[in-house]
């Protein structure tokens, strides 16, 4: 009998091959003749899976953002909402090997979206997803009392996610000097700073 392949199982296969190509070698060198050979497969048989290498990357991106979602919905949110607030700005930074893959992965896709139109949609679509998390957090630290009725949430999610960025850029680019230590203790701190002072 021949081999039954499960054609959604392969691309993604085939899209975790293109992460570690780009990770080792990067974005310039995920050739459609490199991710097949480290995805175990023939150039030829790429075809039955992704028509071009714009294809292939979108797929590749997309997954990425895929992963961080699954997490992010096995989160338990019948807690106080700054504990929420903390888990899921957690799941947006480098904390350990999975999540600096993916993000080294991420920082790849988006460089390469400047110039690729097929992956700034997503990634503008990717980025506003992430402000109006920001912004749902921060609506309910103020509906539920933990931050000041004159927080201006709107504003405030673009400084939040400005702020999650910047560090996770720099646990990517610096680990030495921005451990996950202390992305954790810097994004504790800032949530605390929008907290209401006991008196």
């Amino acid at each position: 009998m021949p081999k039954i392949v499960d054609h959604a199982q392969q691309k993604i296969k085939v899209a975790e091959a293109a992460w570690r190509v780009i990770r080792r070698s990067g974005i310039e060198n995920a050739s459609v003749r490199n991710v097949a050979q480290e995805a175990g497969i023939s150039p030829g048989s790429m075809r039955h899976y992704f028509s071009t290498q714009a294809e292939l990357f979108s797929f590749s991106m997309n997954l990425v953002s895929e992963r961080v979602n699954q997490r992010i919905l096995k989160l338990s949110f019948e807690r106080p909402v700054p504990e929420v607030a903390r888990d899921l700005l957690r799941e947006m930074v480098p904390l350990n090997e999975e999540s600096r893959s993916e993000m080294e992965v991420w920082l790849a896709f988006t460089s390469k979206s400047m110039s690729e139109p097929s992956l700034r949609d997503h990634a503008d679509r990717v980025y506003e997803e992430m402000r109006q998390a920001m912004a749902r957090i921060l609506q309910a630290m103020v509906e539920y009392e933990f931050a000041s009725d004159n927080l201006n949430v709107e504003e405030e999610a673009v400084r939040m996610q400005t702020y999650v960025d910047g560090i996770a850029l720099h646990g990517l680019l610096y680990p030495d000097r921005m451990p996950p230590s202390r992305m954790e203790k810097m994004l504790d701190d800032y949530l605390a700073s929008l907290c209401k002072k006991e008196n």
